[in-house]
């Protein structure tokens, strides 16, 4: 399975009270590893939206497991769990630096069109790189 790593040094900023992560800055990761996972493959989202697409979120789920603090170095790996005619799903997971799993998480996605928010296959799009999807993403149809 191909997947991307994402190092990330924890800053005070993303903590809260409690001294540990808040868990919104997940989100802020996993939006990282997936730009980062794009550019290993060879692509550029900024690029998707010169062309007028976008890539919003359509669906969004976080399982947290162990806490993250200030000063910790976490790794971000992200795949492609699955991607069809119109929907991508990616996954993460949120790494200690001793690789243990802090959180797992998945987030769908569907290409538009920026002017009309009219879902549009990627294959359209980007054939090459629904092409790439297709061969690495981790479910098979």
């Amino acid at each position: 399975m191909f997947s991307s790593e994402k190092q990330i040094e924890v800053r005070y900023a993303e903590t809260d009270q409690m001294g540990v992560v808040y868990h919104a800055n997940y989100l802020v990761w996993m939006e990282i590893g997936r730009t980062t996972l794009i550019q290993d493959l060879g692509f550029r989202y900024a690029q998707l939206e010169k062309d007028g697409y976008l890539a919003p979120v359509t669906e969004l789920s976080v399982k947290y497991k162990t806490s993250i603090t200030y000063g910790e170095t976490i790794t971000v790996r992200t795949w492609v769990e699955s991607h069809g005619k119109l929907r991508t799903v990616y996954g993460y997971e949120i790494l200690h630096a001793d690789g243990t799993i802090a959180a797992t998480a998945i987030s769908e996605h569907v290409i538009v069109k920026k002017e009309s928010f009219r879902p549009i296959a990627l294959r359209k799009v980007h054939p090459e790189w629904d092409a790439k999807y297709s061969e690495i993403r981790r479910v098979k149809d």
